[in-house]
């Protein structure tokens, strides 16, 4: 019976841990770059887009659909970014664990 109370404990205490991680993913930002630095983007941990700037250079009427483009290129770059962070805190989160391969807690 105690294996079971001291595994309960380790339940609880994992969850709290977990609920502290997602909380601080909302306070990590990544930038996310395209076009060699004319686009770029930060968003939090979670993804939540927070800022984009735009290099004046491509202000230009004919080339929209480049800017355009170039904004969903450096959106993916960012949530890319975003995703690895939380999977590295997950990993110190984790250490130690024995938790099936292949499981994702966020």
């Amino acid at each position: 019976m105690r294996d079971m109370m001291g595994l309960m404990k380790q339940a609880q205490a994992m969850q709290q841990k977990l609920q502290d991680a997602q909380a601080e993913l909302e306070n990590v930002e990544v930038e996310g770059t395209a076009g060699g630095g004319v686009v770029t983007v930060k968003v939090t941990g979670k993804g939540a887009l927070k800022a984009i700037n735009i290099d004046p250079s491509l202000m230009n009427a004919d080339e929209k659909e480049i800017l355009e483009d170039l904004i969903v290129a450096a959106m993916n770059d960012a949530r890319a970014k975003a995703d690895r962070a939380a999977q590295d805190r997950m990993a110190d989160l984790t250490k130690g664990l024995p938790l099936p391969p292949g499981l994702k807690l966020f």
